[in-house]
């Protein structure tokens, strides 16, 4: 599994560790990810997706994570949300949102 965030798709990057005499040696910056359940009240199920903290406080900041899906672009999104996306519209589509 890719250390690689499924909301905003950030990854591990690379630099140098630099000493006090100059001395370069590389070394990988890691990504922050969690595991986490998000609740989707749609569908009525919890989505467990592996995040950057960055996506999860963003996700929080819309309003949870059926909102956030509704209002992000599916150009910005990556394939597996993007199909989770459209489950979710066929969900609110037949009425089973807004209980």
């Amino acid at each position: 599994m890719a250390r690689r965030c499924a909301i905003t798709g950030k990854g591990n990057l690379s630099g140098n560790n630099v000493s006090h005499a100059n001395n370069k040696t590389r070394r990988t910056f890691r990504t922050n990810l969690q595991t986490t359940s998000l609740l989707s009240e749609t569908l009525g199920e919890s989505i467990r997706v592996r995040l950057s903290t960055n996506a999860i406080r963003t996700i929080e900041h819309a309003g949870g994570f059926d909102a956030f899906l509704l209002k992000t672009a599916p150009t910005k999104l990556p394939q597996a949300m993007r199909r989770l996306k459209q489950r979710l519209g066929r969900s609110r589509r037949r009425g089973h949102g807004d209980w």
